[in-house]
């Protein structure tokens, strides 16, 4: 399915995309902080180079070994766009990049609403895969395996999936998590 097929209807949100690619050379971080404007690099700190894009907004994690995380933007479609956007704004710095690294997705974060309230005490209880702690967070931890993804529930219907790696995934998960509360009677 397209990204621009998926969206409003399916009353899913996608809120964050991690992508990452590893660029085939060491990277002057010293030398990348310098030339571009909205980096932060503090190696006292933190090992790699936080470089902040506008459009598409997003942060990139730059790290010597050329490893490269992209995170903050809204489809992979973007992601790829804002890896893209820095090898040509590194290429501008002088630094040498392959023509095509690959980007992968790494996780998706997307967020819908099951227009129900949810009782997460017998949730936990009548679901294999929960953790519930109440005192600690209020949200309901439901893990599933095809496809692997995490879900936090709220009592108000609102869910939190993370771990796919496609829209597919993210939409299959929550058709699963939809069919297995229906399951229990839970909605």
């Amino acid at each position: 399915m397209s990204e621009e097929g998926f969206g409003e209807d399916d009353n899913i949100k996608i809120e964050n995309v991690v992508a990452s690619t590893t660029f085939d050379r060491r990277m002057p971080l010293d030398r990348i902080a310098i030339y571009l404007e909205n980096t932060e690099y503090e190696p006292e700190q933190f090992p790699g180079l936080v470089y902040r894009l506008e459009d598409p907004k997003a942060a990139a994690l730059l790290f010597g070994s050329g490893k490269v995380v992209c995170t903050g933007t809204q489809s992979p479609d973007m992601a790829k766009e804002a890896v893209h956007k820095i090898i040509d704004e590194l290429r501008e710095a002088d630094v040498d990049i392959e023509d095509k690294p690959e980007i992968t997705v790494q996780n998706m974060v997307a967020s819908s609403e099951l227009d129900h309230t949810l009782n997460l005490n017998r949730i936990a209880f009548e679901l294999v895969g929960t953790e519930y702690e109440p005192e600690q967070f209020p949200g309901l931890v439901y893990r599933i395996e095809d496809p692997d993804v995490v879900f936090l529930l709220f009592s108000s219907g609102r869910i939190v999936c993370t771990g796919g790696r496609t829209y597919e995934d993210v939409k299959d998960g929550i058709n699963s998590l939809k069919e297995n509360l229906e399951e229990i009677g839970a909605i």
